[in-house]
């Protein structure tokens, strides 16, 4: 099965008209912004100051504003997104509702009157990129109601995930009056104009060049035109979601002469779950990977709820984790241990690299500056006991400290195989090489687990900072590995995990 996002850019001449932006239902003209500018600054300067900017690094969800995305059960979702992070020239042609456009003081929305009449607003501050992140959950085509969904307390009697609000950052700490009134919404009424354009395809993206004091935002139309972009222009920075660049924008006054978006490339958002492998495509938002897999992929499935927000998820790339090189990104330790490989092409075609040497030193690898990631490709069949562990200060939207995922094949009572992967405790991600072989063609059983955790607890280089000292993050590691085989003990072992 292959499946492709509808999305492909337009094409256009870079001498075309100015970048236009359709806003609470009416076009608006994109003129005279910088490169960098982002999409929270332009909107605040067009008099739509509902949205705030609270933490300039997609930490808070202040500025929390809907686009009109593909989607993944109709034809297109409306998706909230950090607009603090993405430059407004990525917004070209695209549809935007901010809280001010979902509703007004005498006609408010549904989600604004339950949560004015709840209490939920406090401050006020927040309220609008509330609104914004708890409409798009609203209007989930998949969002269905079950009077047994709240009894894990993070799933209302109406189906609503409040995981869809992780990413928002309530100040005054009114949380329970915000839940409550995101658990008293029923389902859009007919007639709902949101409701409605969902059954509707997305703008699709429009070629972009926007060119002001020397800087340049483009967006190609076709990956042949970016991979000739980026061999004319080895010092272009590729961009997809923004979410890791915008904030060296925001916080660190990075001013790049050249931002390239690939984002909307279909070449680059093509999905399959063959016989042989899994291929997901670089520009695949973590969200669309996570809905259109299904569980699929356990360990990515345990993966995804732990990697920042929703609103992270609803705009982060993989291609993009893996092209910033980060040793504490959450993707590499799973996709070391799935062994998988990175597809980058360049003008000169494709070559496949496995991740656990692609990654060459801290924040660098073997992707050339000509080069792009295509896709990431996972190799069947998966094993069948598999985890992933975040250890970080917050148990969701935070930075970890240390990250382990793991993918053990266990046949009678044996480990044949074992894959680890490793975050935050080396320069780069890495493979815990010699715990594999530790664990290799012996029983599963405590005492090998125990012995394996001490080889695990010596793997990488770990350090003091602010997160962690090294001896703690040592200490994880090794109690990682005896909280995988707690969750998996040999009565189960060798059996497939049930579906995320």
């Amino acid at each position: 099965m292959t499946e492709t996002k509808d999305d492909s850019v337009a094409a256009a001449d870079p001498a075309a008209a100015s970048p236009t932006m359709r806003v609470n239902g009416e076009t608006v003209p994109v003129t005279g912004v910088a490169a960098h500018t982002t999409m929270l600054d332009w909107l605040r300067d067009q008099g739509l100051t509902g949205a705030k900017e609270g933490c300039a690094e997609g930490e808070c969800g202040a500025c929390s504003v809907l686009v009109a995305r593909p989607g993944t059960d109709t034809p297109s979702e409306w998706v909230a997104l950090n607009a603090c992070l993405v430059p407004v020239a990525a917004l070209d042609g695209q549809e935007v509702v901010t809280s001010e456009g979902l509703g007004s003081s005498r006609a408010l929305h549904p989600v604004q009157r339950e949560l004015a009449v709840r209490g939920g607003s406090q401050c006020g501050f927040c309220t609008p990129g509330f609104v914004c992140s708890m409409a798009a959950e609203y209007y989930r085509p998949s969002r269905k109601a079950s009077p047994d969904a709240g009894c894990d307390h993070e799933h209302g009697p109406n189906g609503f995930d409040l995981h869809a609000l992780s990413g928002n950052l309530c100040r005054c700490t009114g949380y329970r009056p915000i839940r409550d009134a995101a658990y008293a919404l029923d389902s859009p009424e007919d007639g709902d104009t949101f409701a409605a354009r969902t059954s509707a395809p997305p703008p699709p993206a429009v070629a972009t060049h926007l060119t002001v004091d020397g800087a340049s935002f483009v967006r190609p139309s076709t990956l042949a035109e970016a991979l000739e972009l980026l061999a004319e222009r080895p010092d272009a920075q590729v961009v997809a979601g923004c979410t890791d660049f915008g904030v060296e924008v925001n916080l660190r006054g990075v001013r790049a002469r050249m931002l390239v978006a690939v984002d909307r490339l279909a070449e680059l958002r093509e999905l399959s779950f063959g016989p042989d492998e899994v291929h997901l495509g670089a520009a695949l938002t973590l969200s669309e990977i996570e809905r259109t897999l299904g569980g699929r992929v356990p360990l990515l499935a345990q993966m995804f709820p732990q990697f920042a927000s929703r609103l992270i998820r609803n705009g982060a790339t993989l291609g993009g984790n893996l092209g910033t090189g980060s040793p504490i990104g959450d993707a590499p330790p799973a996709l070391l241990a799935l062994d998988a490989d990175v597809v980058l092409t360049s003008r000169r075609g494709d070559r496949v690299v496995p991740l656990a040497d692609y990654f060459t030193g801290y924040r660098t690898s073997l992707r050339e500056p000509d080069e792009l990631i295509r896709a990431v490709r996972i190799p069947l069949p998966l094993a069948p006991v598999t985890g992933f562990q975040k250890v970080a200060k917050r148990r969701f939207d935070d930075i970890s400290s240390v990250a382990v995922g793991y993918a053990l094949d266990v046949v009678d009572g044996v480990v044949r195989r074992a894959r680890i992967g490793l975050g935050g405790v080396a320069a780069t991600p890495l493979r815990a090489l010699a715990t594999e072989e530790a664990l290799a063609g012996r029983p599963w059983t405590e005492q090998t687990v125990r012995e394996a955790a001490a080889v695990l607890a010596a793997e990488g280089t770990p350090m003091d900072d602010h997160r962690a000292s090294a001896s703690y993050r040592s200490a994880m590691l090794g109690q990682s590995l005896l909280r995988l085989f707690a969750d998996h003990h040999p009565d189960h072992a060798g059996q497939p995990e049930a579906s995320a």
